[in-house]
């Protein structure tokens, strides 16, 4: 990926805040979707939201038509700016498009006492697996996954745990500024500025909504320690590990990160990270030596966090869509 940032839009906070808030996601005009709700094995409900073409149904144009999925980062949604722009992106190249939320991201507190992390890739499992099951009943042609952030970790999680046997769910993948190193993005983002900005703004969500299903579940966790958290590591050790079978947030981090296996990857998988994401330190992303032969690492200079804006005032984000969109219909 040849990526150079404008020169109105320098540094990687801006590169991360700008194209989120302002920068142009579609080319045509906003897509439209359609929900479908997805009863789970555990008794629980996720939220679908399919890409609905003006006036074109969700039915495959021919045997060729493939399925693009995109998981969504930490606290995203199918309106994320970056969900948007690869909606605009499958609308033009006459794909199917598909964002299914995680628990409680969709707009309505899921059921079960349980939320999603960055390593839940058996939920990553199911859902492929269903959408290869309706995709392939309805005659339609590859699927390929892209996740962004929290959600590229969780897939690559998934291809690792999968390896040969993720060939006939997905035909290809990618992560777009993935903490694959979770402890270094953790420790990132809870210092200086990141800290100030960016996990007030997550925790300022996290927070209500994990003491909704405190309501739902009363005694799940303890409310005041909640409550004390400030920095995404506190609420991780009070919320996200517990209820997902870690002992802390040291283990939950250290055994969700993808980084460490991704030399066990057997389907085509794209990793995009920014040098200049402020939620990735460029010292902790994968070299070239320690992933598989499968695997293949973008590196751009500049990008921020899941940014990547191009052209003039206000700018868009659709060139990192473009080109990892480019990259799964080559390898698919």
């Amino acid at each position: 990926m040849n990526y150079v940032a404008p020169f109105w839009l320098p540094g990687g906070n801006l590169q991360t805040i700008w194209p989120a808030l302002f920068s142009r996601r579609a080319f045509g005009p906003p897509p439209q979707y359609q929900r479908e709700r997805w009863g789970t094995p555990d008794g629980d409900f996720i939220d679908v939201d399919w890409l609905a073409p003006p006036g074109a149904s969700r039915e495959p144009r021919g045997a060729a038509q493939p399925l693009l999925v995109l998981f969504h980062g930490l606290e995203g949604t199918s309106r994320s700016h970056y969900a948007e722009a690869f909606a605009d992106l499958a609308r033009e190249r006459g794909w199917a498009y598909a964002v299914p939320h995680f628990r409680g991201c969709s707009g309505e507190i899921n059921l079960a006492p349980r939320a999603y992390h960055s390593g839940d890739f058996e939920e990553i499992g199911w859902i492929l697996q269903r959408f290869r099951a309706q995709w392939k009943h309805q005659g339609g042609g590859p699927l390929v996954a892209v996740g962004i952030s929290l959600g590229g970790n969780a897939l690559l999680r998934w291809a690792e745990e999968m390896g040969e046997a993720a060939a006939p769910v997905a035909e290809a993948v990618a992560s777009v500024c993935s903490p694959v190193d979770l402890t270094a993005g953790g420790q990132a983002i809870g210092r200086g500025f990141n800290r100030l900005v960016y996990t007030r703004m997550f925790l300022n969500t996290m927070v209500p909504k994990a003491l909704q299903k405190l309501d739902q579940h009363p005694g799940l966790f303890d409310r005041e320690a909640l409550l004390a958290a400030r920095s995404l590591y506190e609420f991780d050790n009070v919320f996200t590990a517990p209820l997902h079978g870690f002992r802390s947030t040291d283990d939950y981090w250290a055994r969700a990160s993808a980084k460490p296996q991704l030399d066990r990857i057997r389907i085509p998988a794209l990793v995009v990270n920014a040098r200049n994401d402020p939620f990735v330190p460029s010292w902790c992303l994968p070299r070239p030596a320690e992933v598989g032969e499968r695997v293949t690492l973008w590196q751009p200079v500049h990008g921020g966090h899941v940014g990547f804006p191009q052209g003039p005032l206000p700018g868009h984000v659709r060139s990192m869509p473009d080109a990892v969109g480019g990259w799964l219909a080559e390898h698919s």
